[in-house]
């Protein structure tokens, strides 16, 4: 099957391609936030599944202010 992703990808506000920063806030949206597979500027090695869930868990910590080393 196919993957989805990298439609919304993450970068610097420079990047005209970039929908979103490293914090997941979509650039010049506030209080909006991107948090799975479309934010991948790249495709993964491996699976999707796994990174995507990586990527909505650190969404969740960066909404509830968690900061995890």
């Amino acid at each position: 099957g196919y993957h989805f992703m990298g439609a919304c990808s993450m970068g610097p506000r420079s990047n005209p391609l970039a929908v979103v920063d490293p914090k997941l806030k979509v650039h010049g949206l506030a209080g909006l936030r991107i948090a799975d597979a479309s934010v991948m500027p790249a495709m993964p090695s491996a699976n999707t599944y796994s990174s995507t869930l990586m990527i909505a868990e650190k969404g969740a910590d960066l909404i509830r202010g968690i900061s995890r080393a």
